[in-house]
């Protein structure tokens, strides 16, 4: 039996297999094929890092470092709040990942969940800094304003998402560095903080409004019916138009994690809010035995932040078999909001 090979066939083979041409428009393949999965890879580990939550801090500590005061001598009157609102906003633009709202690039423009958690601390860093301004470094409504209170609160409202010309983390480290000056004047004798029970009520009256906004939120991750009681309590009262008995409310499947984390966010910056009022306000909240108060206040909110072990926000339904995350954040911060109102009304009549 004879056997025929082919040589020249066989050749040609063997050439076109080992052809430079050929390895190299297959290396390229590779090539790309393995950047674009170490681009993917990269990705998701960043993502991770950077969804963590920055753990809350020491608001005294803070403020003696920021200050350089020592242990043994105490801190000026409202430094620890002014001290409190620059670090604050110094967590939003330098935590891993720094400021990622106004990301146009991959992975901040795809991540939400940290960005909601960056507007509610950018919510009361904006509340805060407008009390300082109007009210606790102001001895009455026709006083002078500090000049430096007032460029702050214009800085940090700008538009969280802008990423231009100004941009955001820009305007807002401006702001910063402004509320560091007001608090290098406090240090120095040169500007004014006034801890009033007014101006405590006022404050507090803010944060109320903006844990009974959270709750309503939260709680809508399962469909309610509510009456409305827009109007309530008020014989004369009238709207710009008209609303039914009962109004139906439900979150959007796809926001329910956002309104959670921006709660988180809000409930994190309130937190420390709350501890430096605990400091600053301290005669004031003794002279209306309100100290324990604003201490159970303080619980709550950190009960709040306990970490979430879930890699999903669950939204089961009320008694259902699976937990609701939101709902269990809206106790806390209901829990959080009756205890203010009565602290509130403490500081107006104890």
């Amino acid at each position: 039996m004879t056997v025929i090979i082919d040589t020249a066939k066989k050749s040609k083979e063997v050439i076109g297999y080992y052809n430079p041409k050929v390895w190299k428009e297959k290396g390229l393949k590779w090539t790309l094929g393995l950047l674009s999965i170490t681009a993917v890879i990269a990705m998701f580990v960043l993502m991770f890092i950077w969804s963590s939550e920055p753990e809350p801090f020491d608001v005294i500590k803070n403020a003696r470092e920021m200050t350089g005061i020592k242990e043994s001598e105490n801190l000026v009157n409202g430094a620890v709040t002014a001290a409190t609102l620059s670090h604050m906003m110094s967590t939003l633009l330098d935590k891993s990942g720094g400021y990622l709202e106004n990301d146009k690039l991959p992975p901040g423009v795809i991540m939400d969940d940290i960005p909601s958690w960056e507007f509610g601390v950018l919510t009361h860093i904006r509340d805060l800094s407008l009390s300082l301004r109007d009210d606790l470094s102001r001895s009455q409504s026709q006083s002078v304003e500090n000049k430096y209170l007032v460029s702050a609160q214009t800085f940090f409202n700008i538009d969280s998402k802008s990423w231009m010309i100004p941009s955001a983390e820009g305007e807002y480290n401006k702001g910063r560095k402004k509320v560091d000056a007001y608090l290098q004047q406090l240090t120095k004798g040169k500007a004014q903080f006034f801890a009033r029970a007014d101006n405590l009520r006022s404050l507090l009256n803010q944060i109320q409004k903006r844990l009974g906004s959270l709750s309503q939120n939260l709680s809508a991750s399962v469909v309610q019916k509510r009456v409305n009681t827009d109007l309530a309590g008020d014989n004369a009262a009238t709207s710009s138009s008209t609303s039914t008995s009962e109004i139906v409310v439900k979150t959007d499947w796809m926001k329910i994690d956002n309104v959670f984390y921006e709660a988180r966010g809000q409930t994190w910056a309130i937190l420390h809010i709350l501890k430096a009022i605990e400091y600053d306000f301290r005669s004031v909240l003794k002279q209306k035995n309100a100290l324990a108060s604003i201490q159970q206040i303080i619980r709550e909110l950190e009960m709040a932040q306990a970490s979430v072990w879930s890699p999903v926000i669950l939204n089961g339904s009320g008694f259902g078999f699976v937990t609701n995350h939101s709902l269990v954040m809206a106790s806390y911060i209901s829990r959080a909001n009756a205890a203010l109102i009565d602290l509130r009304d403490l500081l107006k009549n104890g």
